[in-house]
């Protein structure tokens, strides 16, 4: 009787529980990895979606009652969203962080097309190498390359003595270190894809008089979808997002091509912050990326997976 008053109260124990609990997840693995999957995925939405709560509280808090914040907004002032706009020509920061996002897509994209093609199709000495020096480039910090750029931007660097023009506040300054940052990963992602299409087809468009380029834009590419969509979406989201560059190429006006990051800065003064209404223009200018994801999503997720694998 003593002995199993002491079973007993060993079984409430820790380490009993914990004894049980690896007993039942060997006799049914299935519903402790399942269990797991989902305490995962609560960790991950958690950490993914709070910043965005957090923002949205701050967001609806009027700026004479952000302080000590709890972790309900102090107040309902949906205003703010009208206001961002009223303060300053947001929309315009929001259209030109667009345009250039949309315009350096396509040039990564038809630039690392050529090169995906070139890596992925055809067969020349120091194509490793080659890959291995753009793939490294890629890993270099952008602030490595701010004061020549800087420099070359506003015409204080001479090439075989002609100054090159001041871009400087034009999309110019901002288009071409994009593209030169973001190309990189379009090409490894094109060159993945583009190297796993059969031989045959290329040739049976070769065979009915289409050139190299024709086959790559005419076959190619429309077989490789997945590929190329993702690596658009994804250079796509990081121009707009981008930070650096976006800052240090314009004086902040929105008529200068001044990107988003500009348009968020704004609302911070000398004297005072905004930060409600920094709060609700961040949330505004996420609104055109979570739409994208969201429609996008399906060929993120098989370029990201299907380029990863060969058959």
């Amino acid at each position: 009787m003593a002995q199993a008053d002491e079973t007993t109260a060993d079984g409430d124990q820790p380490s009993g529980l914990i004894n049980r609990w690896a007993q039942g997840s060997m006799q049914n693995p299935d519903k402790t990895y399942r269990g797991l999957f989902y305490l995962v995925m609560v960790f991950f939405l958690f950490t993914t979606l709070f910043p965005l709560y957090w923002l949205l509280v701050i967001a609806l808090t009027p700026s004479n009652q952000i302080s000590d914040m709890g972790l309900a907004p102090k107040g309902f002032n949906l205003h703010v969203f009208v206001e961002i706009f009223q303060r300053l020509p947001f929309h315009v920061f929001m259209f030109n962080s667009f345009v250039l996002a949309l315009v350096t897509t396509i040039i990564v994209l038809v630039l690392a097309s050529l090169a995906g093609y070139v890596f992925g199709r055809l067969d020349f000495p120091g194509r490793g190498p080659l890959m291995l020096l753009i793939l490294a480039i890629s890993y270099f910090p952008p602030a490595a390359f701010l004061i020549p750029l800087f420099q070359l931007f506003t015409g204080n660097v001479s090439i075989l003595g002609l100054s090159p023009p001041m871009l400087y506040n034009t999309p110019g300054a901002l288009l071409l270190p994009f593209s030169a940052l973001f190309m990189p990963l379009s090409i490894f992602i094109l060159t993945t894809f583009y190297a796993q299409i059969p031989d045959g087809l290329e040739d049976a468009a070769r065979i009915e008089g289409t050139t190299r380029l024709g086959a790559l834009f005419r076959v190619i590419i429309p077989l490789s979808a997945p590929g190329v969509a993702t690596a658009g979406v994804l250079t796509f989201i990081n121009v707009y997002n981008e930070f650096f560059f976006s800052y240090l190429m314009t004086d902040g006006q929105a008529k200068h091509w001044a990107p988003l990051l500009w348009g968020i800065l704004g609302y911070q003064g000398q004297y005072a912050s905004f930060y409600n209404l920094m709060a609700a223009a961040s949330i505004v200018g996420i609104l055109p990326i979570a739409i994208l994801v969201v429609i996008a999503q399906e060929k993120i997720v098989s370029g990201l997976t299907s380029g990863a694998l060969k058959e």
